[in-house]
């Protein structure tokens, strides 16, 4: 069994499209989900001690115990965690891919933006 790791939002809207898409993407099984509201704004704002232990905790035991061959953090339309366009989150998930490779090294790091018609494509971090 093969394991990725997906940082995603809590809604529900998004998660089947980018379960769908790391399976192809990182050519897994089974997809390990953390969810938070927003969390590539948490991620790239580093603010929340709390809520950072947490993601890290939990995307650990992912790369541990499940060996994970990547790792995922999306961004969203309609986001209520992070309410703004798509222009921002972009931002945000380059930053919150940054310090998620910072943390986790040589694990694969990708950011993720689901669109209106609930679509999943890889964005550009430059």
């Amino acid at each position: 069994m093969k394991f990725c790791t997906a940082i995603n939002c809590l809604d529900g809207r998004v998660q089947i499209p980018v379960i769908t898409y790391l399976k192809e993407r990182f050519k897994v099984d089974y997809v390990d989900v953390v969810s938070e509201p927003g969390p590539n704004k948490i991620l790239a704002d580093g603010i929340n001690q709390q809520l950072l232990e947490s993601i890290w905790t939990r995307v650990e035991i992912s790369i541990t115990k499940h060996n994970s061959k990547g790792i995922a953090i999306i961004g969203h339309h309609d986001c209520a965690g992070n309410p703004v366009d798509e222009s921002a989150q972009h931002p945000h998930t380059a930053a919150a891919v940054r310090r998620i490779r910072d943390r986790f090294g040589p694990v694969p790091v990708i950011g993720l933006w689901v669109d209106s018609n609930w679509e999943v494509s890889e964005i550009s971090l430059d």
